[in-house]
């Protein structure tokens, strides 16, 4: 297959795709993590540029930053037989997982607060009622 029969996508095909906006795709772009052809104004993306745009949104999802996104893509770049990348893929993944594990205990830590805040609450609450009614007879 040449390249030209490669199958291109407009902006607005990767947008519906993806659903996401287009001044998304755009921004990307304007990162350097996609670089789409040009023909005058329009821009002309690649099989490659798609299947970016999808490792970037799935980046996002697993907590990535763009910055470290577009340090994988480097590494690819650099080295297509991947081991660096996925040496890298592996230390970040590691510090990912850090990263949410300090934050679900920091969770556990608020919301065994939020139950001794609100029992204090309800108790007060009782107590405040009991006086009232108390001092009404």
């Amino acid at each position: 297959m040449t390249e030209k029969d490669e199958k291109t996508y407009s902006i607005s095909e990767l947008a519906k795709e993806f659903d996401i906006t287009t001044r998304s795709i755009r921004f990307y772009e304007d990162q350097g993590l996609i670089t789409p052809q040009r023909s005058g104004q329009t821009r002309i993306y690649s099989k490659r540029d798609r299947v970016r745009l999808k490792l970037i949104l799935r980046g996002k999802r697993l907590g990535f930053s763009l910055s470290e996104t577009g340090q994988l893509f480097e590494l690819y770049d650099a080295d297509k037989s991947s081991v660096t990348q996925l040496n890298t893929m592996l230390k970040l993944i590691e510090h990912k997982k850090a990263e949410l594990h300090q934050q679900l205990d920091d969770i556990k830590v608020v919301l065994m607060e939020l139950v001794t805040v609100e029992k204090r609450c309800r108790d007060t609450l009782a107590s405040a009622k009991q006086s009232k009614s108390g001092s009404a007879l």
